[in-house]
């Protein structure tokens, strides 16, 4: 993802891996694409021995070392179409931390514990939720909604996730999600 957030970067207009940090940071990719300066570094390099970028000018001012400014190339251009297409038309399946725990909720043995623990997630997830809201809020009013379109995925994706963790946690307490009464008579290993 890091990759094709420099090609993006690149279509825009030509320049140094330092000013495409700049920019991923005031756009917060961070929140979907963990990168380091370094490894932007090495994206860009990676993408410069594939065709899809290439150096444009390289300056060195004084002693400091030199600065290489990159622009997109045609196959690069290529690239960044085929592949954000591709992301965005075919349904993939992924494999979320949670969905993974959810297998093992049993594990908890008791059903209290299990409802406590959903219930610190859907107060995490409530404080997450007005978090966005509250930044989302303080963006420019005239910024196209285009450029904020993956948070507000994301905050859909928060909202259903905390509807299906309170419908659950309802549904533990009033019995309708049965708890095995054999999961609360093991005692933990240990």
């Amino acid at each position: 993802m890091l990759a094709l957030a420099v090609l993006e970067l690149l279509a825009e207009a030509p320049m140094h891996p330092y000013e495409m940090k700049q920019r991923m940071v005031e756009r917060e990719h961070a929140r979907a694409i963990p990168f380091k300066q370094a490894s932007i570094y090495d994206t860009v390099e990676r993408l410069t021995e594939a065709g899809f970028v290439e150096p444009l000018l390289i300056n060195r001012d004084g002693r400091r070392p030199e600065r290489t400014i990159y622009r997109l190339t045609p196959a690069g251009a290529q690239e960044l179409d085929t592949w954000a297409r591709r992301l965005l038309e075919e349904p993939t399946r992924e494999y979320p931390r949670f969905g993974a725990a959810l297998m093992f909720l049993g594990a908890l043995r008791q059903k209290e514990e299990a409802v406590k623990v959903l219930e610190r997630r859907a107060t995490a997830y409530e404080a997450e939720i007005a978090n966005i809201d509250a930044r989302l809020r303080q963006l420019p009013p005239d910024l196209p909604r285009l450029f904020t379109i993956e948070e507000e995925y994301g905050q859909a994706m928060r909202r259903a996730e905390l509807e299906w963790l309170r419908r659950t946690i309802a549904e533990l307490q009033d019995g309708s999600l049965e708890w095995p009464q054999m999961l609360e008579q093991q005692q933990p290993m240990g």
